[in-house]
């Protein structure tokens, strides 16, 4: 029997029959996967919409099979590196180096920042994005907090208080067309210091191509 291909796009083995239902489990490993895509640009803001309510709504594993069919095989894992995000990550540092999450970072569903006087930066530019929140629970005293974002990520301010603490907040620029693939929400006190939260800067090339000819 020739193996069939899971809801994710990867190959399988004879026992996962399209035929066969689909569990909770089925459909969020697709819906993450549609995400990303959405967030690579593979897919449109309204091809998410149209493939996210089929997602959730499919009875068998052949109707999530087709959603992804079209999708190249890397967005099927975690950004291509077969890594899964955690449900929670503490990081708890003082008096020492920077704290850094930048390049191709799995992002988890919870952070805890438990942090003194150390200088933290979290960069959303080449993060793997699987899921669409991320809670962020801050404990932080001094320094500066960096928030590094790109299109479709959009950070909710409204739980943090601010005290002695000066914030920083440049959006990225708008496009209708842009999809939010993650909210992060900031919980919890930053004490002194600042809160930074901007868009990634734009490369040399990137500058000249949008110079007015």
């Amino acid at each position: 029997m020739p193996e069939e291909i899971s809801p994710t796009g990867e190959h399988s083995g004879p026992g996962s029959s399209p035929e066969l239902r689909a569990s909770h489990a089925d459909r969020d490993r697709v819906v993450d996967v549609l995400r990303i895509a959405a967030g690579d640009g593979l897919l449109t803001v309204d091809e998410l919409d149209q493939r996210l309510e089929v997602a959730l709504n499919a009875r068998t594993l052949g109707e999530l099979a087709t959603l992804t069919a079209d999708l190249p095989p890397t967005a099927a894992t975690v950004g291509g590196t077969g890594a899964e995000a955690k449900d929670m990550v503490r990081i708890e540092q003082a008096f020492s180096g920077a704290v850094e999450r930048v390049g191709r970072w799995v992002v988890p569903r919870r952070l805890e920042l438990a942090v003194t006087f150390c200088e933290v930066t979290l960069d959303f530019t080449e993060a793997v994005i699987t899921h669409d929140t991320l809670r962020i629970d801050v404990a932080m005293t001094g320094k500066t907090l960096r928030l590094v974002t790109k299109p479709g990520v959009v950070v909710d301010l409204d739980g943090l208080q601010l005290l002695h603490s000066r914030l920083k907040y440049r959006h990225s620029p708008a496009n209708p067309d842009t999809p939010v693939i993650l909210v992060v929400e900031l919980v919890g006190q930053k004490a002194h210091g600042r809160v930074v939260v901007r868009p990634a800067r734009r490369t040399f090339g990137r500058w000249l191509l949008r110079r007015p000819s």
